[in-house]
C-alpha cells in the first residue's frame, strides 16, 4: 500500500532558494508544511505558490523546537525534512522507499562548496510520523533514533539531496559561524554529550581557534567511540593538531584511526598531509597512494570529494616535487587537471613546474591548449586569475586571444612579463592610480630599464625609508655597492625582483641584483640558492652554497640543501659527507630518511638495513620501513 509523505520545513528569509527546493518535490510528496520563523523578504509569498499549510513560529533559539512544531503539523504517514538551500535529486523515488516500512531512513546529502568542490554526508531525513520520534538539540538538531525506549529500526537508502549552503559566499552572507556560537555554547552547557562537544570543536575549528577546537575534540573522544561520527572526530582531531604544528601528536591520533578504519579515504588523506608536513615523505607517499587505490569512500558520516582521487593525486605530486622528482610531479598534475580542471592549485602547480623546467612559453601554450579546454567563462576566469597571480608570460597571450577588456594595470602586467618592457612603461605611465599590489612590478621594471622616474612613482607603494630608497637608486643606476648595507625590507623586495629576473631570463640584470643581495643576510643568500636550485640552476646553487658553507660550516639549512643537491646531481660521496655532518648536528627523522636515500644510491644494502632498524626503534610513527 502506498504511503503518503509530508515535506516539513522551517524557513527564514529564503527567497533565493525556496522555489528551487519546492519545485524538486512537486509530485513527489502529498503535503508541504512551511513553518516561518520571522522572514522579512518574499519567502512567504513564494511558499504560497506551493501550499496553504504555512505557519508562523516565534523563534526560541532552538532548532529542535522549530522542527518539532513543523512535524506536528503533518497528516501523512511519513515525513521528509529539508532545508531551503537543498533540493531533491530528480531520480529519487520517495514512495518506493517508504513501502519497506522502516521507522527511519538515512539519506545521502551532497554538499557543494566553493571552487567546484563537494563532500558527501549521511543523515536521517525521512521517517515515520510517530509522536515518539522527535528532534533534540538546539543547534545541531537530530532525531532521537537511538532512544532505547522505542527500539527504532532504520535503513540506508538511495535517496539524494543536493545542498548548496556550504559555499563561502553563502556562509559569509548568513554569518553562520557567529550566529551559531552562542547557541552552541548554551547547548554544551546544558548537555555536554559527545555529539555536542564534537560540534563545538568543529565550530571553533571553522573560526580558526585551534586550541579550543582541540580541547573540545579531546573531551568528545571518550564519549563518541561507538558513534557514526567517530571517524570524522578522529580525522578532525588529528588535522587540528597539525594546524598547531603538533605533527607527532596528530600522527599518533591518525595512525591509530587508520588502523581502526582502513577504508576511509579522508582519514588516509589527512594522514598523508600530516606525514608530509612533518617531513615524513616516504610515508606521505604511501598514504596518498592508498587513497588512490580506495577512491572516495568513508566509514564515518562524511566523504569529501577528491580524497581518494584528484586531491590525493595532487598531494602526491607535491611529495614528488619535494623529492626533486619534477617529471613524476608533472605527470600527476596533468592527470589532476584532466580529472578536475577547476582544481586551481593544480593549474598553478602546472605553470610553476614548467617554469622550473625552463620550458619555452610557446611550448607551454601548445600543451595547455591540449590539457585545459576553456569551455565557459569560469574556465577562462580561473586561467586568467592564475596567470596574473603568477605573473606568467602567457597572460598576455590569453588576453589577446579572447579579446578581453581588463583593467589597465593587468594589461601593463601582461606586457611586462611578456618582456615588452617599453610598451609596459607606456601603459604604466597612463595609469593615474596604481593599486598596492603592483608595487613590486614597477620596481622590477625600473631596475630592468634603469628608470628612476618609475621608481620615484612607485616608492609610496613600497613603504621604503629615505636610506632604503638611496640603496635602490644606487642599484637602478648600477653604482658601486661596496658600502651598501641592506635592511631586511630591501632584501625581501630585491629577492622578489631577482626571482622574476631568473624566470624572465634577464641574467645580466640578475647578476647586478645578486651582487647587492650578497651584502645581505645569510638567510637571503640561502633562499636565493634554494630558488636557483628549484629553477634548474643546480650547479650555480651548489657553488653559491659552498661559499655559504665556508662562511658558516655549522648552518643546518645550508648543509641540508647541499646534501640534497649533491645527491640529486649524482655527487653521492659529497652528499654522504654532508648528510653525515647533518646527522651529528640534527639527528631527527628527516636526516635519517636522507641518509637512507644516500645509502640506497650507493647500493649499500647493509647500511640501509642498519638505518632502517634504527628508524624503526627511534621513530615508531614511521611505517614505510615495514613496507619496504
Amino acid at each position: 500500500m502506498k504511503k503518503t509523505v509530508s515535506l516539513c520545513m522551517i524557513v527564514k528569509n529564503e527567497e533565493k532558494t525556496l522555489a528551487r527546493c519546492l519545485d524538486s518535490v512537486v509530485g513527489k510528496v502529498e503535503e508541504i508544511i512551511i513553518v516561518d520563523t520571522g522572514s522579512e523578504d518574499n519567502t512567504i509569498e513564494i511558499a504560497k505558490r506551493y501550499t496553504s499549510n504555512i505557519y508562523s513560529f516565534q523563534w526560541t533559539g532552538s532548532f529542535a523546537e522549530a522542527r518539532n512544531f513543523s512535524i506536528r503539523q503533518s497528516s501523512c504517514d511519513y515525513i521528509l525534512v529539508m532545508d531551503a538551500d537543498e533540493y531533491l535529486d530528480e531520480d529519487s523515488d520517495i514512495h518506493k522507499v517508504c513501502v519497506t516500512g522502516f521507522d527511519y531512513y538515512v539519506l545521502k546529502i551532497k554538499n557543494y562548496l566553493s571552487f567546484d568542490q563537494t563532500f558527501i554526508h549521511y543523515n536521517v531525513r525521512l521517517f515515520v510520523n510517530n509522536e515518539n520520534l522527535y528532534f533534540e538539540n538546539q543547534l545541531h538538531e537530530h532525531l532521537n533514533i537511538f532512544d532505547e525506549r522505542f527500539k527504532f529500526v532504520g535503513d540506508d537508502v538511495d535517496l539524494l539531496l543536493h545542498h548548496t549552503g556550504y559555499s563561502n559566499e553563502t556562509i559569509e552572507e548568513k554569518d553562520k559561524l557567529q550566529r551559531n556560537l552562542p547557541i552552541m555554547i548554551r547547548e554544551v552547557e546544558e548537555n555536554p554529550n559527545g555529539f555536542n562537544l564534537f560540534n563545538m570543536g568543529k565550530l571553533y575549528l571553522s573560526l580558526g581557534q585551534y586550541h579550543k577546537a582541540v580541547n573540545y575534540f579531546k573531551k568528545a573522544y571518550p564519549l563518541s567511540k561507538s558513534t557514526l561520527y567517530f571517524p570524522d572526530l578522529l580525522t578532525l582531531f588529528a588535522s587540528t593538531l597539525g594546524k598547531l604544528n603538533r605533527y607527532e601528536d596528530g600522527l599518533s591520533v591518525i595512525n591509530e584511526a587508520v588502523r581502526l578504519y582502513s577504508e576511509d579515504s579522508e582519514m588516509s588523506y589527512t594522514q598523508g598531509q600530516l606525514f608530509m608536513e612533518a617531513g615524513y615523505l616516504k610515508d606521505a607517499e604511501l598514504s596518498f597512494r592508498k587513497c588512490l587505490l580506495m577512491g572516495d569512500q568513508g566509514q564515518g558520516a562524511m566523504v569529501y570529494e577528491g580524497s581518494g582521487g584528484y586531491k590525493a593525486r595532487f598531494m602526491l605530486a607535491e611529495v614528488y616535487e619535494r623529492q626533486r622528482k619534477l617529471a613524476e610531479s608533472y605527470e600527476l598534475v596533468i592527470k589532476v587537471l584532466e580529472e578536475k580542471k577547476t582544481h586551481i592549485p593544480a593549474l598553478t602547480k602546472y605553470f610553476e613546474i614548467v617554469s622550473k623546467a625552463n620550458i619555452p612559453a610557446d611550448d607551454v601554450y601548445r600543451n595547455l591548449e591540449l590539457i585545459y579546454n576553456v569551455e565557459n567563462i569560469n574556465d577562462l576566469r580561473n586561467l586568467i586569475d592564475t596567470l596574473y597571480e603568477l605573473r606568467h608570460p602567457l597572460l598576455n597571450e590569453y588576453i589577446a586571444k579572447y579579446k578581453l577588456q581588463t583593467q589597465p594595470y593587468i594589461c601593463a602586467v601582461a606586457s611586462q612579463y611578456n618582456k615588452k618592457y617599453e610598451l609596459a612603461r607606456i601603459q604604466w605611465s597612463n595609469i593615474s592610480h596604481l593599486p598596492d599590489e603592483v608595487g613590486g612590478d614597477l620596481l622590477l621594471l625600473a631596475i630592468i630599464l634603469q628608470d628612476l622616474s618609475l621608481f620615484h612613482r612607485v616608492r609610496p607603494l613600497l613603504n621604503v625609508s629615505k636610506k632604503e630608497s638611496e640603496t635602490i637608486v644606487n642599484l637602478i643606476n648600477r653604482e658601486d655597492n661596496s658600502t651598501i648595507r641592506l635592511t631586511s625590507h630591501v632584501e625581501k623586495l630585491l629577492f622578489e625582483v631577482s626571482r622574476h629576473l631568473v624566470i624572465l631570463q634577464e641574467f645580466d640584470v640578475f647578476q647586478v641584483v645578486l651582487e647587492f643581495l650578497y651584502r645581505g643576510s645569510v638567510e637571503t643568500k640561502y633562499n636565493l640558492c634554494f630558488f636557483l636550485a628549484e629553477y634548474s640552476f643546480v650547479e650555480v646553487a651548489i657553488d653559491m652554497l659552498i661559499k655559504l658553507y665556508d662562511e658558516q660550516p655549522y648552518n643546518i639549512k645550508t648543509i641540508t640543501l647541499l646534501g640534497d643537491l649533491c645527491l640529486h646531481s649524482g655527487y653521492i660521496d659529497d652528499a654522504h659527507l654532508f648528510y653525515s655532518k647533518l646527522m651529528d648536528l640534527k639527528p631527527d627523522y628527516n636526516t635519517y630518511e636522507r641518509c637512507y636515500d644516500c645509502y640506497k644510491k650507493q647500493g649499500d644494502i647493509k647500511a640501509m638495513n642498519i638505518l632502517k632498524n634504527e628508524i624503526k626503534r627511534k621513530f615508531p610513527l614511521v611505517s614505510w620501513v615495514d613496507a619496504s
